[in-house]
């Protein structure tokens, strides 16, 4: 009786293994006779409209709308675009990668200053730590959330991050000086199939960093003209990919690398029509800078444009 109930087992076991999904791990080896992979990111179609906040309904307006427009509104600068409509933070990557030169990344280390996060955009492996400062002499609130479009959000964390008591607050218009608050570390940790998340202030909901986790090291984040880089690539096939922040989508080419060889990829999106937050930018005199009393909101640090 006790070996039939062990073969049982055994052949449960043995089905069980043959349905199970194969535990993949990237493995650093030499390569040998790499390639590289060179293209642009663009936007076609012009500047999307602005993701534009209202000052006076959030709070510390008078710091914060140091960036702003000058008329009471704080935009998301998620697109940087350059000449003939270039974009910047695209974060590119090469999928179906299963060995080849070292993965390591730089340790994440995201900064809340005035009143945005940076950088912008951040690239780790599952299980890394994130540390983010505070450098304002405000408060900020973070929420982070991994995102899928197909089954909704999931909270990966939710702390305070308190400011530095020794910030000199007297002066919120004109002062420069950043000191560090105490550092939040978390460790990203993603479902399944799911490689992106967001980290926004509850306070100052214009304020965002997204990351992306990536499975191998031969990933690139274009610079200001829209160029990238990926070389070293074992000689093979793979999937070629781009990601933007502003599109929240995916973007994908098929590739195959030559021993020594190099190619020329590139991207275009187009550019998102239509509103893209609550609120567009106008007057409203129920919610206008009246409300702030004697406080005035100075773009003493950076005049924001809509468009």
């Amino acid at each position: 009786m006790k070996s039939t109930v062990v073969q049982m087992i055994g052949v449960t076991l043995g089905v069980l293994g043959m349905w199970a999904s194969p535990v993949w791990a990237y493995e650093e080896s030499q390569v040998k006779q790499g390639g590289t992979i060179r293209g642009q990111v663009t936007l076609a179609g012009g500047m999307p409209k602005a993701m534009a906040f209202n000052l006076v309904t959030i709070p510390d307006p008078v710091f914060c709308g140091r960036i702003s427009t000058g008329t009471g509104w704080r935009i998301v600068e998620d697109f940087i675009l350059g000449s003939q409509g270039s974009l910047k933070d695209a974060i590119v990557m090469l999928k179906g990668i299963e060995k080849g030169k070292p993965f390591e990344l730089p340790k994440v280390t995201i900064e809340a200053k005035d009143c945005d996060f940076l950088p912008f955009v951040n690239v780790l492996r599952d299980q890394d730590e994130l540390t983010v400062i505070n450098m304002d002499p405000v408060e900020h609130d973070i929420q982070g959330y991994e995102t899928a479009r197909d089954r909704g959000a999931r909270v990966l964390f939710n702390r305070p991050l308190p400011m530095n008591p020794f910030h000199n607050i007297l002066d919120l218009i004109n002062r420069h000086d950043h000191l560090p608050g105490k550092p939040m570390i978390e460790k990203i940790h993603l479902q399944k199939d799911r490689n992106i998340f967001v980290m926004q202030c509850g306070f100052h909901p214009y304020m965002f960093s997204w990351g992306v986790v990536v499975d191998n090291p031969y990933y690139a984040i274009t610079t200001e003209d829209g160029r990238f880089e990926i070389s070293d690539i074992p000689p093979g096939g793979y999937t070629l990919s781009v990601w933007h922040a502003g599109m929240k989508k995916y973007l994908n080419r098929e590739v195959t690398i030559e021993p020594n060889g190099t190619i020329s990829v590139n991207f275009e999106y187009q550019s998102p029509v239509g509103r893209r937050s609550v609120h567009e930018i106008q007057e409203n005199p129920h919610f206008g800078l009246g409300l702030l009393g004697e406080e005035v909101i100075i773009p003493s640090l950076r005049l924001q444009h809509s468009s």
